[in-house]
């Protein structure tokens, strides 16, 4: 396919159109959301005590871009520990609404708030007493009307030239949506590892793994200060830590032995020395509770292959588990 060739006067003006497009989109998108944010009320958490309160899902719906939207947020409400699904109101008119139950409460999402797809979706809320609430700019719009809860997003320019094209007014429809969705994770305290619990196969999932999760905390190798190095690498030999755990007399971390401490104290007496007197002292170790990856930053910047795995708060510094850097890379850490 042949492309004729901007002439380079004309490539610039076109390219300072381009800009100004892009910066009217930001600038009607920025100012909507500063008026949104002076305009939740009271509302916003009482959206947010109703959805709390149900034993059931967060049903969203909505028509044409506002239904796209919708989709967003019910996989965010989902992803951040509240159950939520979307239906589309086309569907729920021949049949979807079967999955619609007294347990729930329906968000629904139309700018104008009289898109008429809707208006079964309603019927049915009011029904059978299922909480509803409504995000629209009217406030005397069919859906604010029927809606227990009225979530008003402010009237502003669309950024399309035409006026027309939904731009800004998705725009505050998503934010609202997220920040739905951040009030109720900080109501419910939703942690960093119940996040991972919904992300198993994300790389945001494994970002948050811990070093708990993949320590060795098995059939430990462990000896002595005293034990014969003989001994010490009949032990070695036995596992694929390529490290032995050297105890005090209390069951404590004295030291480690691994390959390279062998290899830097080969010597002619060397089978008549004790794992005290070839054991790396006072060896790094990780937090049971600490993340992963930053354990991993730890092997790979000292380069070494394992980190013992002891409790901060046990005086006696008690051996829990080794990490081994396979580990960390059969779970996807880099």
């Amino acid at each position: 396919m042949h492309v004729e060739k901007v002439p380079d006067n004309m490539q610039g003006r076109l390219q300072n159109c381009d800009l100004t497009a892009a910066r009217r989109v930001f600038d009607y998108a920025r100012d909507a959301i500063g008026a949104l944010s002076g305009a939740i009320d009271g509302d916003f958490s009482r959206a947010v005590d109703t959805i709390l309160a149900i034993r059931g899902r967060v049903i969203v719906s909505g028509m044409g871009k506002s239904g796209l939207i919708g989709r967003k947020i019910a996989a965010t409400l989902a992803s951040t520990g509240t159950p939520a699904q979307f239906i589309h109101p086309g569907e729920a008119s021949h049949g979807d609404l079967g999955a619609v139950t007294r347990q729930d409460a329906l968000l629904m999402l139309s700018y104008r708030g009289e898109t008429a797809e809707l208006s079964d979706l309603i019927t049915y809320a009011k029904r059978f007493s299922v909480p509803l609430i409504g995000m629209a700019s009217n406030p005397d719009s069919a859906l604010l009307r029927a809606a227990d809860i009225a979530l008003l997003i402010p009237k502003a320019p669309e950024a399309c030239p035409n006026g027309l094209a939904p731009t800004t007014s998705t725009t505050l429809m998503l934010v609202l949506g997220d920040a739905l969705a951040v009030a109720l994770m900080e109501r419910k305290s939703f942690s960093a590892d119940q996040y991972r619990n919904l992300h198993p196969g994300g790389s945001l999932g494994r970002m948050l793994i811990r070093v708990c999760d993949l320590m060795r905390t098995k059939d430990l190798p462990l000896v002595g200060e005293n034990t014969s190095m003989p001994d010490v690498l009949i032990e070695l030999q036995k596992g694929t830590l390529g490290c032995v755990i050297v105890t005090d007399s209390n069951g404590g971390v004295a030291g480690i032995i691994t390959h390279g401490d062998i290899g830097r104290n080969i010597a002619p007496d060397f089978l008549s020395r004790r794992a005290g007197e070839v054991m790396t002292r006072e060896p790094k170790a990780a937090r049971p509770e600490q993340l992963a990856v930053e354990a991993l930053a730890q092997m790979n910047e000292r380069q070494i292959t394992q980190l013992l795995v002891v409790d901060p708060s046990d005086a006696a510094r008690k051996p829990l588990g080794i990490l081994h850097i396979h580990e960390c890379l059969r779970a996807g850490l880099q």
